[in-house]
């Protein structure tokens, strides 16, 4: 099996051209990665580590490298109540740009959302809702959202 980086370059710079379009920043893609990386990182310290590992196998190779960078699966996982301690770890994993970034909490949840419908491209109904039981009441709406496209 060969490897071929310049095609996995090629597929995550066309999602990232796309989400940036539905994010409604189309000339802006920096934001846009630091958008979904922040996302994807307070998904990942919510989920449990076989869920982790069960929604990467679908992804493909450009989103696991996003998904994975800086991981440590051993670490304790975040305790998140609500869609507000949902929105804070992900402004938390933006760090000191998430105030430009995520601006109002109604933005910071509608590009939570637009995440979710954009990994829908690439993840099973039966993946996501796994990911959807282990999120707390609140937060599942947003996913039950993208599930119906």
């Amino acid at each position: 099996m060969s490897l071929n980086f310049n095609n996995y370059a090629t597929e995550g710079n066309t999602f990232l051209k796309a989400y940036a379009r539905d994010l409604d920043m189309p000339e802006n893609r920096d934001k846009a990665g630091r958008i979904l990386t922040s996302v994807l990182h307070a998904l990942r310290e919510v989920i449990s580590v076989q869920e982790s590992f069960q929604f990467m196998a679908q992804l493909p190779m450009f989103l696991k490298a996003v998904y994975v960078n800086g991981w440590s699966p051993g670490k304790t996982r975040q305790k998140v109540k609500n869609i507000t301690d949902f929105t804070d770890l992900v402004r938390r994993m933006d760090g000191k740009t998430s105030i430009n970034d995520f601006g109002s909490d109604e933005m910071a949840e509608n590009y939570i959302l637009s995440t979710f419908i954009a990994l829908r491209r690439y993840t099973s109904l039966g993946e996501m809702e796994d990911i959807r039981s282990e999120l707390p009441k609140d937060l599942k709406h947003m996913v039950y959202h993208q599930l119906l496209f």
